[in-house]
């Protein structure tokens, strides 16, 4: 069969199955969710091995180490994805929740209900775990999902979407409620992006050039997952062992995801006392530090930064960092080169932690903590399956509330309109 057809053939299949799965009870959507975290238990040795096969090839191919680091179901992994699959099922199912209900003057009732989006395009990279992530919070929410992922994770994700597949069958599910284009082809990827008669949504989730391509050819409406250029901001008089531990965790605990903390900004008043500690510790732990004049007064040692280096998401061991003249400066370098991801403050001072979480404009602000935090399992959504940077129609780590949509609802007694 040719791309077109294949490709057709799977978009036909979801639609029926979407209006299937918007009819479920919860109770079914809950069991094929357990259901696959046991198969991913039973068999973890055998995706592992498939996975295996993708990380050889990446190798081969000599990837990155944040890319590897990706692409790999290690044993912590999987944990995850099944504790994941757990928590989802755990959630109440938003489908068929009413938002609120007013009566107006002529007597109507009108209401909100949450209905499911329809069919959605998944196209994503490297991230096998981010299959099941996508595939269960799709199925919670009552939508069919296309699953569409990189060259880089063809075994596994073939493996994952055939123990999916036993898992709906199993569970009296539609089967093409969750599927996969087997195909590595950018082709595939086009085809996907021309069936807006049938899909309904698409979810780019990648590198920079990969959102670029999909917004580009597509079609069909687009949620942009853009770059993670992350900041933190050091305050006067912060706790400066506290600024030490999350600035570390932002940066090196995952420097390969889009929630690290790429760049450092530094208030002049704290930064003689901050600044030679910090940098010598992201030194030890193998960080490459780029960073403006006024940083390298304190530690020559750092690279000079160059205007690139601002706004760039590195996904490695790579910082800058910059010394800003107060909030005002730092909020400015945010509001310049910032991507509206993630940012955060480290402060005592209340008043300037409210104007920061106010003037920010990024889809989670946080005081105090990690920019790692900006993650759909760890603010309590579950999963997520991406994190949208534009505002249209979420802003943020997207759950299951935001895979759905709200319809009105009227109930009369006889009204005619006058």
């Amino acid at each position: 069969m040719d791309m077109q057809n294949l490709v057709r053939n799977l978009a036909l299949a979801a639609r029926p199955a979407a209006r299937q799965l918007g009819n479920l009870p919860r109770g079914v959507k809950d069991r094929v969710i357990l259901r696959v975290a046991e198969l991913l238990e039973a068999r973890r040795r055998a995706i592992q091995a498939e996975n295996r096969q993708d990380l050889e090839a990446a190798r081969v191919q000599d990837y990155p180490t944040a890319f590897i680091d990706r692409l790999t179901l290690s044993d912590k992994v999987i944990a995850s994805m099944i504790q994941g699959l757990r928590e989802v099922a755990a959630l109440p199912d938003p489908v068929g929740a009413v938002t609120g209900m007013w009566v107006r003057p002529n007597g109507l009732r009108v209401g909100r209900t949450r209905i499911p989006l329809g069919v959605i395009g998944f196209i994503y990279e490297s991230r096998p775990n981010v299959t099941v992530d996508a595939a269960a919070l799709c199925l919670k929410s009552g939508n069919a999902v296309i699953l569409k992922g990189g060259k880089e994770a063809i075994h596994s994700n073939l493996a994952l979407a055939e123990l999916m597949q036993e898992a709906l069958e199993e569970g009296g599910a539609p089967q093409a409620a969750v599927q996969i284009i087997p195909s590595i082809a950018r082709e595939a990827t086009l085809e996907l992006l021309k069936q807006d008669e049938l899909v309904d949504l698409i979810i780019p989730r990648g590198g920079e050039g990969l959102i670029r391509f999909v917004a580009e050819h597509s079609r069909i409406p687009v949620l942009k997952h853009y770059k993670g250029v992350c900041h933190i901001f050091v305050d006067a008089g912060a706790d400066l062992e506290m600024a030490e531990t999350v600035c570390f965790n932002a940066k090196v605990q995952r420097p390969g995801v889009c929630n690290a903390m790429e760049t450092m900004l530094v208030h002049e008043e704290a930064a003689p006392a901050f600044l030679p500690r910090m940098l010598a510790r992201f030194r030890e732990a193998g960080v490459e530090l780029r960073g403006c004049p006024r940083t390298r007064e304190f530690d020559p040692k750092v690279a000079p930064a160059v205007e690139a280096d601002w706004g760039f998401e590195f996904l490695d061991l790579i910082l800058a960092v910059k010394v800003a003249p107060d909030l005002d400066g730092a909020l400015d370098h945010i509001a310049r080169y910032g991507s509206n991801h993630t940012e955060a403050i480290i402060t005592r001072d209340y008043h300037r932690a409210q104007r920061f979480l106010k003037e920010v404009d990024s889809s989670v602000v946080l005081v105090n903590a990690s920019t790692r935090f900006n993650d759909g399992g760890e603010l309590g959504l579950g999963a997520e399956i991406g994190i949208n940077t534009s505002k249209l129609h979420a802003f943020g780590p997207m759950g299951l509330e935001e895979l759905t949509t709200t319809k009105f609802i009227v109930y009369g007694d006889g009204q005619i309109r006058t």
